[in-house]
């Protein structure tokens, strides 16, 4: 879709905004009428007031998803008509595209460009796992001649989903997508920084002919709203993405009240190394800086500690200065735009902290460092690099998710690894070589969830994506995320 600027600011000025929650197949308000401002992070101004839900909207939500999911009319539709559903449901935000781009934009102040990109790939993911609703299967277990054993999959019921404000849409759809495949009900609750998207979504959902209850967005405050479905005893699966904070404390809620199911994704501190004999370095530092400072660095997989080996230290470092000189912020509604604004002014001010503290550590600041367009009233960082980084200094250990990279210096194979692995998180590790034995001994034994080699993009939806450590458990993307949201049965006849 090519469009000019003034052509995107018009059609924002013409956008109409959902605002309320959307139970049992209808916008209303939070029962209790409390709303909370959205604040673009473009320019600071309020958006819209934003129903903010609380434990009564929770139970009245998962009081219809159950009831729905009993009732049958999703759970127990044939996979081939569920199929046929969330292909409508596809089709549908493709027809609604740069209106739901435009609202992530607005949102969270990611640039137009990638927005429309990324609700491009949500809907391919939707149609995948349509195609995949069809084909999961169970087991026959060797038994007894008079004995038949089946291994059956179930869906597990009511499955809420906590999204997080980086990727609105496309983390929602990493969540739903299989639940909604494998036949449970689905409760969204959008972070409260970017929940435009999700919001409209539902009404899309209904129209493509999900039934009312299967479908329903709760938008409000982690700490009400999030809380309440991670801790209520008619929620048999929380799927959640966002911080390790977070995360420790949904584990705990689970434990609390009735042992739901729980897949977390959650932080990263990745480490990209670069090992000399790595071809074309004008390559590698083009992607190391893309990948740092795409969607302002607000990206849980992110290469924030870029490991260069000792003989290309400093030559490499001025090609990722040369390249990251492209990221330099603009207002995310202009289609040039590379890199807009953080997500909200807390979360910038989080980051300049970071920054900081990492010029109090003794790291050596090569480039940005600063806040600026403040003339805007936007949330704005420039990109920032900091060199001769030590792995012990909180700009390595700590997930700061902005567009500050760290960069430290290795000898050795052996040392990489040991870098690699001195952190608290496994999400993903970057790796760039010729040499087929070094990449070999990265995968083996940096303890990580993906290892990518000589590449930054595991973007296919046929690829799991998770981590281990305190980067959570759980698979999202690929058949290996519908195995979670189903459980197993038995069922053992004797005749």
């Amino acid at each position: 879709m090519n469009m000019n600027f003034n052509e995107v600011l018009k059609m924002k000025e013409k956008a109409e905004l959902k605002t309320q929650a959307f139970i049992n197949g209808e916008y209303t308000d939070a029962i209790d009428k409390k709303t909370f401002d959205n604040i673009s992070p473009i320019d600071g101004k309020l958006i819209a007031r934003i129903a903010s839900c609380s434990e009564k909207d929770a139970e009245k939500a998962v009081k219809s998803a159950r009831q729905a999911f009993n009732k049958g009319i999703w759970s127990q539709m044939l996979p081939e008509q569920r199929k046929s559903i969330m292909y409508n449901f596809a089709s549908l935000i493709e027809n609604h595209l740069f209106e739901l781009a435009l609202m992530e934009t607005i949102d969270m102040g990611k640039p137009i460009s990638d927005a429309l990109g990324e609700i491009k790939r949500c809907a391919k993911g939707i149609r995948w796992f349509a195609e995949a609703s069809d084909k999961v299967y169970g087991k026959v277990a060797m038994t007894r001649s008079n004995v038949s054993a089946q291994i059956i999959k179930e869906p597990y019921g009511v499955v809420a989903a906590i999204i997080p404000w980086n990727y609105p849409l496309m983390m929602a759809v990493w969540k739903f997508a299989p639940a909604l495949a494998t036949g449970n009900s689905v409760i969204l609750k959008p972070a409260e920084q970017s929940p435009l998207s999700l919001i409209r979504l539902a009404d899309l959902a209904l129209s493509a002919g999900i039934p009312a209850g299967i479908f329903q967005v709760l938008p409000g405050y982690g700490e009400t709203v999030g809380k309440a479905l991670a801790c209520h005893l008619g929620v048999d699966k929380i799927a959640f993405t966002g911080s390790t904070e977070v995360g420790k404390l949904i584990l705990q809620y689970s434990g609390l009240s009735n042992m739901k199911a729980v897949s977390l994704e959650c932080g990263g501190k990745c480490a990209n190394i670069v090992f000399a004999d790595a071809q074309n370095l004008d390559h590698v530092a083009q992607q190391a800086a893309g990948a740092i400072f795409y969607n302002s660095g607000q990206v849980c997989d992110a290469p924030t500690r870029l490991l260069i080996e000792k003989p290309i230290y400093n030559e490499f470092i001025e090609k990722v200065k040369h390249y990251s000189q492209d990221y330099a912020p603009l207002n995310p509604l202009n289609p040039s735009s590379k890199m807009g604004s953080m997500v909200s002014e807390e979360q910038m001010s989080n980051v300049l902290e970071y920054i900081s503290i990492g010029l109090a550590e003794g790291a050596k600041l090569v480039m940005g460092g600063k806040q600026v367009n403040e003339d805007t009233g936007g949330f704005y960082i420039e990109p920032t690099i900091f060199a001769d980084v030590k792995n012990n200094m909180r700009i390595a250990q700590e997930e700061i998710f902005g567009p500050v990279l760290s960069i430290l210096k290795f000898e050795t194979l052996a040392e990489a690894i040991e870098i690699a692995n001195d952190s608290i998180y496994g999400l993903c590790t970057f790796a760039w070589t010729s040499d087929l034995n070094k990449a070999r001994e990265i995968s083996k034994n940096v303890r990580c969830g993906k290892i990518l080699i000589n590449s930054t993009s595991d973007g296919e939806w046929s690829v799991p994506h998770g981590g281990f450590k305190q980067s959570g458990f759980g698979r999202d993307k690929s058949l290996e995320s519908m195995d979670q949201y189903v459980q197993t049965k038995l069922i053992w006849t004797e005749y």
